[in-house]
Formats: structure tokens, sequence, C-alpha cells
């Protein structure tokens, strides 16, 4: 009897000091006694490539991150903040806007990409220049036709703020505020952005039914846009040439801009079609200001080329009532939470 509790209390004790010695590994990766964060991962989605372990995510994290966001403090003469053309109105992509404006005047090449599932991308941009969320930002803040600005130039003014210091402080303990910090920073809040509560989404949970019009636009979207843009991502992230022709003042070649490869010509990052009914404009470089105007690309505008995807050679041959339909389809994957939520709102 004696040596049964014995046994018990050896246990118990070995069990105490575990879990203590679990408590206190939790204490020292979190030393600032930060509000960690799960990542959102949606029920119907794939394990997402980006877990957020070389950054930790947290309230306070995100929360800067979502300062920086909206504050043109990142920019050279303060007007053009990543807000100025990532809007939440158009699931943070260009609200109504062909090319991204930048600055002095200055107009980007291409049209500003929806930010929402990024930790689903192994790249980023029209051209999957970039392979981490780190890189992607990185870009804009310094290039000379978006904001316009250096490292070195926004973290002077970023330090001569009392609020800054501390809240970068906080997050990343130190006195000194460096790019990475700003980088990670901004990556909390656009890495923890997911839409994934759209009228489809419910419609594939059973809670409500589709009309007759959207059914069939569903179906005809497996039969001839899922192979691009399969669910529940609506997108392969692969790079493609869709037949859209050059436009010879921009000179866009996609992807053979990166890889010098002729291979690439005219090949473009697959684009998410969650919320694509409010996310005009359309297309790498926004030449299309309505989703009709997209369909009709597939219905008769393909232009052929030797890297054009086989998959569309000829077009898609739909009639007006299937364009119609599909479109009615494509409006049922807007989140209108995402929209509006609070939480991604300017602070």
């Amino acid at each position: 009897m004696f040596k049964a509790s014995l046994t018990i209390a050896l246990l118990t004790l070995t069990i105490c000091l575990i879990a203590y010695g679990l408590g206190a590994c939790r204490k020292n990766d979190n030393p600032n006694g930060l509000l960690l964060l799960d990542q959102q991962i949606p029920e119907s989605f794939p394990d997402p490539l980006y877990r957020f372990s070389d950054n930790p995510l947290s309230q306070e994290g995100f929360e800067l991150g979502r300062k920086l966001f909206y504050d043109g403090i990142l920019s050279l003469d303060g007007n053009f903040p990543c807000a100025s053309c990532h809007q939440q109105p158009a699931a943070f992509g260009t609200y109504q806007h062909d090319r991204s404006h930048g600055y002095n005047g200055s107009h980007t090449l291409r049209n500003a990409p929806v930010l929402f599932n990024l930790a689903w991308q192994s790249s980023f941009h029209w051209d999957g220049e970039f392979t981490s969320l780190f890189d992607e930002a990185a870009q804009p803040i310094n290039g000379h036709i978006e904001m316009a600005e250096s490292f070195a130039g926004v973290i002077d003014k970023l330090q001569s703020d009392p609020d800054y210091r501390e809240r970068f402080r906080k997050v990343f303990r130190s006195e000194f505020i460096r790019p990475e910090f700003i980088l990670k920073a901004l990556a909390q809040f656009t890495g923890y952005m997911t839409s994934s509560d759209s009228r489809y989404d419910r419609y594939k949970k059973g809670l409500v039914i589709f009309t007759p019009q959207e059914l069939n636009g569903y179906q005809l979207f497996q039969a001839n846009c899922a192979s691009c843009h399969p669910e529940p991502l609506f997108t392969d992230y692969s790079f493609r040439n869709i037949g859209l022709p050059v436009d010879n003042f921009l000179n866009d070649f996609g992807k053979m801009r990166i890889s010098r490869n002729a291979g690439d010509s005219l090949k473009f990052k697959v684009p998410t079609l969650r919320n694509v009914y409010i996310s005009s404009n359309y297309m790498h470089d926004g030449r299309f200001n309505t989703l009709a105007q997209c369909i009709n690309h597939y219905r008769t505008g393909v232009q052929a080329s030797s890297t054009l995807d086989p998959s569309l050679a000829g077009g898609i041959a739909l009639t007006n009532t299937d364009a119609t339909n599909l479109a009615l389809f494509l409006r049922t994957l807007t989140d209108s939470a995402f929209l509006v939520d609070p939480r991604f709102n300017q602070p």
C-alpha cells in the first residue's frame, strides 16, 4: 500500500514538473507577455504554406502591422500608405482603378492584387518575383514609382514617434527599429487576413441553396474554369498565358521579366476568384472594368501564341445565358463580412 502511494506521488510530481517546464518554455517564448493569436485556417482549406514560425502571431504585432499598413509614414511624401493601393472595399485590391498610383503622380506597371489568404501562397506579385511576405512588402516601400522611400528614411520617422517606439519595443524586444521588424509586423497583419465566409462557402456547408442560375453557373465553372481556379482557394497559383494581347505602351511580358525564359512570355499568376465580383479592375494591368468583359475575353478574345495555355486554345464556348449565369456564380464568392471586418479597418 505504501509503495503504491509513493509511486502515485512520484508520478504526480513528475507530471507537475513537466507541466511547469512546459509553462516555463511558453513563458520564455513570450517574454513580453504578448497576447498570442492562433492562425486562422478555414476547415475547408488545405494546410497553409506559411505558419508564422519565424514571426509569432500576436495581437500587439497584428495591431502594429495594421497601424503601419494605413500610415503614410512608409512613403516619402506621406501620401501613399499600403492602403492607398490595397483597399478593404475591394478585398484589399485596388478599388475601381486600372493600375496603382504612386509617388509624384506615377503609375505602376500593374493592378494591385488582393491581399487575403496569403499564407497559402508560395510566391507573390503577378510575376512571382518574391517568395516571402517580407520581400514582397519591401519592394513597394523602396520602389521609386510606389512609396519611393528607404528603410533608413522610414526608421528615422518611426524612431521619432514615441508610440511607434513603444509598440516595436513591446513586440520585438528592441529599443531600435529595424527593417525586418517593419516587414514582420506588416506580414502579421496581411498574413492573418483570411476570406472564407462567402455565400459559396455557406452553400458548401448546406446552410443556403443556390438559385437555378447560380447552380448552372457553378456547373459551368467546374467544367470550364476549375482547372486553373480549383476550389476552395479558387486558384492554383500557377503562371499562365491566358491570351491577352500585349499592351504596346506597357510592354509587360509577365514572368519572363523575372525568369528571362522565353517560355514564360505573357505568363502571369492565376489570381484567386474569391471576392472577384467587387475587386475591379481586372487582369494584371487592370484593362477590364467589369467581370462581364473578363468573361467575354475568354469567349472571343483569346489571342493565340506559342505560350498560350493549351486549355484556352480556341477560347471557351459560352452562350450569353451561360456567361450571365457564370457571373452570377462568381458573385457568390463575395465574402461580405470580410469587406467590413472591423479587425482590418483603419485604426
